[in-house]
């Protein structure tokens, strides 16, 4: 298509803080800078190419972009990379992530983005898609393939155009999954700067990126989350993670203990959503302890327990990076004991549950801390309020249970954006083909976790949308219906009141 049309988008966003911005320039190198510079001049151009684009044509390059990386060759090798180039993460759950590339895809091409995408007839309303612009993207450690992907095809979907900053100890992966899109794109006649990666990370780099940009995604740790909202700029962040399965009476321990495994060792438990912690009745607890280890886990001894506190957190309670999404094998060796090679995780029985009980806070690896309830199950929820207190507040927790009573009240009572029932929850909180969440591999937490959204990131949150405005038929009820037993026709002295043009014009 000619580049032709409308400019959805300006070039506002390059009206920052003056005194902020030499002040980054002047203490990056001049590489960067120069490197920047270059990055948005090129992706300005090729914003006002794609924002031209039909439906089919956006559709076809989120196609071609997607199996560039997802197709099982090809992640094969830009997984083998991100985990040898980051010593990270487990190379056969890993591969499942390409089945999330695929999930995104599907929502992205379920849904309208150029033009009319939604019309409500009885309200008079009409929305039209619209780009949001340059959007710079931070790319995780842990997920130098999966983020870089996701993000492209949601941004494409929605005529934006992308730059990545990678992790510093990830960013060879990251700059090879960009690099194969960017190809995907040439072939199909689009511009390849549509997608560009930074070469030279940094943190003043992410942070001039985020400056600068149109719209923020930031998936990382919560200093980053913090840097995005301070940037000036909209921003998409994710809090911190803490997930919890919640048991009750009611729960099939033998099918909980499989989920708590299947989530606690996809990727070495890097993800927020890795099951962090087990809540068990206390009638229920061995039994839970045994499923446990049945499914693969090694049950830690009180001394293991204390080694392995003292590797994982130092001693102001802050996590100590060079445990992170390590094996269970090498977790155990770095507390100096040793497990059987076929266990697939650590668990332990928790010590307690406040600030000053490390096991009960986010773990980013393969342990997993048991905690017993007393008491009713309203009891057993206090006690999971009590532990999103300590952390994760925000984010995600999980339910075993049949009672629908039960999953109502948790539903009501817990202070996170996603609960999973019956399911893994880092397989299913990110969406899976089997629930209808949305497919994401950025997850917003409220205003608990210090987020503007408390939702799934996707398509909608990488637009802008028009609404178009018709006159109805009048919808305004009686006073009598809106105040209900507060309305006292006797203080309307002239009769109820009516409206008229200036009355209801809002401006």
């Amino acid at each position: 298509m000619a580049n032709v049309g409308p400019r959805w988008t300006t070039a506002a966003t390059q009206k920052g803080d003056i005194v902020v911005q030499e002040k980054i320039r002047k203490e990056m190198t001049p590489e960067q800078v120069q490197e920047l510079d270059d990055l948005f001049a090129r992706a300005r151009v090729a914003q006002r190419v794609i924002e031209t684009y039909d439906q089919a044509r956006v559709d076809r390059l989120c196609q071609a972009v997607a199996w560039a990386v997802a197709n099982t060759t090809t992640f094969h090798r830009l997984v083998k990379m991100g985990i040898e180039e980051s010593g990270l993460g487990d190379y056969a759950s890993r591969m499942n992530k390409r089945m999330k590339i695929r999930g995104v895809l599907r929502d992205a091409l379920r849904q309208p983005s150029v033009g009319v995408i939604e019309e409500d007839p009885e309200r008079g309303i009409v929305k039209y898609g619209k780009p949001a612009g340059l959007i710079g993207c931070i790319v995780p450690t842990t997920n130098p393939d999966l983020t870089p992907a996701g993000n492209a095809i949601y941004a494409i979907k929605a005529r934006d155009v992308v730059i990545f900053s990678p992790h510093p100890r990830s960013k060879d992966t990251t700059f090879e999954t960009v690099r194969l899109m960017r190809e995907a794109l040439e072939a199909e006649g689009a511009p390849a700067d549509i997608l560009q990666c930074i070469t030279r990370p940094s943190l003043l780099v992410s942070q001039e990126l985020m400056r600068r940009s149109d719209l923020v995604i930031a998936t990382g740790g919560q200093a980053l989350v913090r840097q995005a909202y301070s940037s000036g700029k909209p921003a998409y962040g994710v809090g911190a993670g803490n997930a919890t399965e919640f048991l009750d009476e009611t729960a099939d321990i033998k099918a909980t203990a499989t989920n708590c495994m299947l989530s606690k060792t996809s990727d070495f438990g890097s993800g927020c959503s890795a099951d962090g912690n087990v809540l068990v009745p206390r009638g229920r607890y061995d039994d839970m302890l045994d499923a446990l280890a049945e499914v693969g886990g090694y049950r830690a001894s009180e001394e293991e327990r204390a080694r392995l506190g003292s590797v994982m957190w130092d001693a102001e309670g802050h996590r100590l990076a060079d445990t992170v999404a390590i094996s269970p094998q090498k977790l155990a060796e770095a507390a100096g004991f040793t497990i059987p090679d076929e266990a697939k995780f650590v668990f332990v029985e928790g010590d307690g549950i406040g600030e000053e009980h490390n096991f009960c806070k986010e773990k980013l690896t393969t342990l997993l801390a048991v905690h017993a309830y007393d008491g009713t199950f309203e009891d057993g929820v206090d006690l999971a309020l009590q532990l999103y207190e300590v952390g994760g507040k925000g984010h995600s927790c999980g339910i075993a249970s049949t009672d629908d009573a039960h999953i109502d009240y948790f539903g009501r009572m817990m202070p996170v954006s996603r609960i999973m029932v019956n399911q893994p929850n880092s397989r299913a909180n990110a969406g899976a083909f089997n629930n209808g969440m949305p497919m994401t591999s950025s997850m917003g937490c409220g205003t608990w976790g210090g987020n503007i959204i408390s939702e799934n990131v996707s398509l909608k949150h990488y637009m802008n949308t028009t609404w178009v405005s018709r006159k109805i038929p009048v919808d305004r009820p009686s006073d009598a219906e809106l105040f209900g037993d507060f309305y006292d026709p006797a203080m309307e002295p002239d009769g109820e009141a009516k409206p008229t043009d200036a009355a209801v014009t809002v401006s």
